[in-house]
């Protein structure tokens, strides 16, 4: 009997040592595949495992789903896979596989978000880039609360947005987003730039303001100090600033060119019928158009206009600025008889 038991214990010793064998062996033999059908996978917020285990198998990352749920449950069953998007590597066994997915250590994107865009316009670009959800972002950019926890004194975080190329990790929250721009916002403002707020009398929310028409109509860097001068000319003197990029940002969908009509539209945002400035920044401006809102040039100028090239005509007197707003306008009615005397002859030559 006894040597029946120990016959027994053997075999059972034997079996739980090859079924310990086979499971190592499934979970450390290769099955990402080489070549990889993409370089990256992406678990989305909200997936459960077995989900995961679905789309891995269907992308041809994993040849059998019931494995990878298998092993899941035997290796640190207790972390859980976490969202984002995952380089992945030919060759990777199950269980390099449920390590990286566990780790959080999802791709980095690079994304650039262009000076003079609206949040609206970043959160598109974030939407295509990261998939992160643009209302949610939207949502933070206008959430006071957040704005105060990120020392910002303003009702929102329009104009406190810094455009620059970031490096995201893939899966980061609207909330994380925004903060990382508002602290990039924070940064560049330096020692030097402080005191030129500081000197200005205007708050550093009226200079942000400022500096996001500045931005709306400055092409040429050279010229962002002049711009600042004549608004900061025609608030002293109690002028309407009649900026064009406050109607844009009243207006729904990408910039068009201006009608009358625009022009009344009742907003405290339309600087053609309100005095003074908006209630807040119209776009996301960079920090030369931040430098010169708080420090515009020595210049007396109260008018420009815009030559058709990115630059500008300044001018003292309104006589002086409807003379050069004529000039212009001969300019290109002169360049639109030529298209057109161009486009005729064209269609001459194309008919047989």
């Amino acid at each position: 009997m006894k040597k029946v038991l120990l016959w027994l214990s053997g075999v059972l010793l034997l079996g739980a040592a090859a079924l310990a064998a086979y499971l190592y062996l499934q979970l450390v033999t290769p099955v990402v595949p080489d070549p990889v059908p993409k370089p990256y996978f992406i678990i989305q917020r909200g997936m459960r495992l077995h989900q995961i285990a679905d789309s891995l198998q269907r992308e041809g990352i994993i040849p059998d789903r019931d494995q990878f749920l298998f092993a899941a449950r035997l290796i640190d069953r207790h972390l859980p896979l976490k969202a984002g998007k995952y380089a992945l590597t030919p060759g990777l066994s199950l269980k390099e596989l449920l390590r990286l997915l566990r780790s959080g250590k999802s791709m980095e994107e690079r994304v650039t978000l262009p000076e003079g865009k609206t949040a609206e316009e970043f959160a598109a670009i974030l939407a295509r880039a990261l998939a992160l959800n643009s209302q949610e972002f939207l949502q933070a950019v206008a959430d006071t609360a957040l704005a105060r926890t990120l020392g910002v004194a303003a009702p929102g975080l329009e104009g406190y947005l810094y455009p620059d190329t970031y490096h995201f990790y893939w899966g980061a929250t609207p909330r994380e987003v925004v903060a990382m721009l508002v602290r990039e916002f924070q940064r560049r403002l330096d020692d030097t730039l402080r005191a030129d707020i500081a000197a200005s009398g205007l708050s550093l929310h009226e200079i942000v303001t400022l500096a996001s028409i500045i931005e709306g109509e400055a092409v040429i860097d050279s010229e962002r100090a002049t711009i600042s001068a004549v608004y900061h000319n025609r608030l002293r003197a109690g002028m309407r600033l009649q900026a064009d990029p406050t109607i844009q940002y009243i207006l729904p969908g990408p910039p068009r060119r201006l009608l009358f009509r625009d022009l009344e539209i009742d907003s405290p945002y339309n600087t053609y019928l309100y005095a003074g400035l908006p209630p807040g920044p119209v776009n996301n401006p960079g920090i030369a158009s931040i430098r010169a809102a708080a420090k515009p040039a020595d210049e007396g100028y109260l008018y420009f206009v815009a030559r058709g090239d990115g630059s500008h005509v300044f001018s003292y007197t309104l006589q002086q600025h409807l003379n050069a707003k004529a000039d212009f306008d001969r300019v290109r009615a002169r360049v639109r008889r030529e298209q057109k005397q161009a486009q005729s002859a064209q269609e001459r030559r194309a008919v047989p």
